[in-house]
């Protein structure tokens, strides 16, 4: 009797159901490797931490920055997901904002973007989700708030980011939510959507 894939320890072939479980392991394992080493670590280093080949990666990621791309789109989602739940203040934005600023520098040099239109270096792709998160802010700002100016709310996003150093991650949070009280902003809890 011929030993199936299963008998001999290899994992059967899901198909489609791999494709999206290795898809999102990928992001999840990007999002990790590039909070404590950058977003230039090794793509094989991703791979391994996600539990998948380089080719599995490549399939779905032909190059460094599809993958970064898809990991930024993931926490613009769930910073829009918040914005549009019912009840949420600007606070509770904020607060969603502020752990994606310290779990990754991409978002962070995302929030940099210079949604006006003069160069800044970002893709098409990158300024879309840059605005996508001012969309989402100002969705909340409330009339006459210190931040309603044209440039101010995404310019007081983009100080407080710069804050956003330290070897922790709680270091890190502790330094952004500092940079917000003193430009006087309430934040709410620091934590992805859905946590």
């Amino acid at each position: 009797m011929q030993p199936t894939p299963s008998d001999s320890g290899r994992r059967a072939n899901d198909g489609p159901k791999a494709a999206v479980r290795n898809r999102a392991a990928l992001i999840a394992a990007a999002r990790e490797i590039y909070a404590a080493d950058g977003p230039n670590a090794p793509l094989s280093a991703i791979a391994r931490r996600a539990g998948v080949s380089q080719g599995v990666l490549y399939r779905h990621f032909p190059d460094r920055s599809t993958l970064a791309t898809a990991v930024l789109e993931e926490n613009v989602r769930q910073v829009e997901q918040m914005a549009t739940t019912e009840g949420t203040t600007l606070r509770d934005v904020l607060g969603v904002v502020t752990w994606h600023l310290t779990e990754s520098a991409a978002f962070i040099g995302l929030l940099h973007a210079d949604t006006a239109g003069s160069p800044s270096g970002l893709s098409t792709a990158d300024l879309d989700l840059a605005e996508r998160v001012e969309r989402s802010l100002r969705r909340h700002l409330p009339v006459g708030h210190q931040l309603g100016a044209a440039d101010d709310l995404m310019l007081a996003v983009a100080m407080v980011s710069g804050a956003v150093t330290g070897p922790t991650r709680e270091t890190r949070e502790r330094r952004t939510l500092a940079a917000w009280r003193l430009l006087g902003v309430e934040v709410g809890p620091v934590r992805p959507f859905g946590a």
